[in-house]
C-alpha cells in the first residue's frame, strides 16, 4: 500500500474502470456513466460499463463475463452499486449472489435511493467495502449527474465562438462560419453528451438551426429546448421537424399557437416570468425536475449573457477564431455595465486547447456559483 492506502494495482483497476465508464458517455442519459472491473487473484476476471437507461448496469455487465470467477473477486466500481429496483435490479444484489470478497468504489451515489445503502448492504453481508478511490476523476465522468441530485440544477455549458476580436457576427447578422469545420465537429460532441440543447426564439427565427447531433457514434438525440415567451416558434422550423423531442417554454398562454406547435408533437410549457423573459432558475430547475442532466446552450448575446449575469452557468466553452471582424460587429455576450474593475465578473480558465486552426477556451467561475 502507498501513504494513500491504496496499492498500485488498485488504481491501475479503477483506471480501467473509468476508462470502460467513459464509453457510455452519449449513451446513458439520465443514468450515470459507470464501469466496473472484476479482478482475481491479480487477473481481470470481467470488465463492463453501462451503455443505456433501462438496460444492465456496468457490474451485471462485468459479472456476466466473468461467470463463476467472480467468486472471491474484487470489483472495482467507479460508483456505488445501486441498491434498488428500478428498471433493472439492485447491483448490490447481483455482486452478493456471484459471491465478491472486496468491491472498491470510487464515490459515494448521492441518489437518495442509493446514498450509501449499496454499501451498506454489501458490509452487512460479510464484504470488504471501501470507498474513495480516483473519486476526482470519477466526478469529472458526471458533473450534471451529480450537481442535478445535490442542487437540483443541471451542469450548464454555455457555448460561444468568437473572432480574436471579441465578435460573434457582423452587423448583418452573417455568422455562418466564424470558427472552422473542426470546431464545429468538437461542438458536435458536447451536444451529443447533453441531455438537452437550449437556445431563444430569437436563434431560431434568425437561423432556423437544426439543433441536432450529427455524430456516428450517437444514436441519441437530445431534448431540444426553445424559450419562446410568446410561442412565436413557427411550426414548420427545422428545429421541430427532425428527430428527438422539443419542448417550447413560454410565459403567455396562446391557444392557438399552443396547438399548432402541439399538432406537431412539440410539448409547450408555461414557466415564470422574470423581467418579461422566461425565468432561468425556474427553467433550470423543471430540467432537472425532469431528469436533465447536462445542458448545452448555443444562443445569441442575450440569452448567453443572462445565463452568465445570473450567475446560472458551470462552463463557457468559447471557440476562438483567428479572425477579425472590427468595428460594429455583434458582441460575445450582452452583460450589465459596471462601474470600476473591482466589480469585475471574475473566472479561470479550466482547459485550453488547438482544435484544427482555432481553439477552444474552457472558463469557469473564479468561485463556485450556486
Amino acid at each position: 500500500m502507498n501513504e494513500t492506502g491504496w496499492s498500485d494495482a488498485d488504481r491501475q483497476f479503477m483506471s480501467r474502470a473509468i476508462v470502460l465508464a467513459e464509453r457510455g458517455l452519449y449513451t446513458t442519459d439520465p443514468n450515470p456513466r459507470v464501469g466496473c472491473v472484476l479482478v482475481r487473484e491479480g487477473q481481470v476476471v470481467g470488465e463492463g460499463w453501462h451503455v443505456r437507461a433501462g438496460e444492465a448496469h456496468a457490474e451485471v455487465n462485468a459479472l456476466s463475463m466473468a461467470g463463476e470467477a467472480a467468486r472471491g473477486a474484487t470489483a472495482y466500481v467507479s460508483l456505488e452499486p445501486c441498491d434498488h429496483h428500478g428498471r433493472t435490479p439492485p447491483c448490490s444484489l447481483a455482486l452478493l449472489a456471484a459471491g465478491v470478497s472486496r468491491v472498491v468504489c470510487a464515490m459515494q451515489d448521492p441518489d437518495p435511493r442509493v446514498s450509501g445503502g449499496g454499501m451498506a448492504r454489501l458490509r452487512a453481508q460479510g464484504v470488504r467495502v471501501e470507498v474513495g478511490l480516483m473519486q476526482q476523476a470519477a466526478e469529472a465522468l458526471n458533473p450534471g449527474y451529480l450537481k442535478r441530485l445535490r442542487k437540483g440544477l443541471p451542469f450548464v455549458r454555455v457555448k460561444l465562438a468568437m473572432s480574436l476580436d471579441g465578435h460573434t457576427a457582423l452587423a448583418s447578422g452573417e455568422a455562418r462560419w466564424i470558427t472552422a469545420d473542426s470546431a464545429r465537429k468538437d461542438a458536435q460532441t458536447f451536444r451529443a453528451r447533453s441531455s438537452a440543447i437550449l437556445t431563444g426564439v430569437g436563434t431560431i427565427l434568425t437561423d432556423d438551426p437544426a439543433l441536432n447531433v450529427r455524430l456516428p457514434e450517437s444514436d441519441r438525440q437530445p431534448l431540444r429546448v426553445i424559450l419562446d415567451s410568446r410561442l412565436r416558434t413557427p411550426s414548420d422550423s427545422r428545429v421541430i421537424n427532425r428527430e428527438g423531442g422539443v419542448l417550447i417554454l413560454g410565459t403567455h398562454e396562446d391557444s392557438q399557437r399552443r396547438r399548432s406547435l402541439e399538432a406537431q408533437d412539440v410539448e409547450v410549457l408555461l414557466v415564470p416570468e422574470q423581467e418579461r423573459r422566461p425565468s432561468l432558475r425556474a427553467v433550470l430547475e423543471l430540467l432537472a425536475a425532469r431528469g436533465m442532466n447536462e445542458l448545452w446552450v448555443e444562443a445569441g448575446p442575450t440569452l448567453a449573457g443572462a445565463f452568465v449575469a445570473q450567475d446560472l452557468f458551470d462552463e463557457l466553452i468559447v471557440y476562438v477564431a483567428p479572425s477579425l471582424l472590427g468595428a460594429g460587429a455583434k458582441p460575445l455576450l450582452e452583460l450589465p455595465g459596471i462601474a470600476s474593475l473591482d466589480a469585475r465578473r471574475r473566472l479561470r480558465f479550466a482547459d485550453w486547447r488547438a482544435i484544427g486552426e482555432d481553439l477552444r477556451l474552457t472558463a469557469v467561475p473564479a468561485v463556485e456559483q450556486g
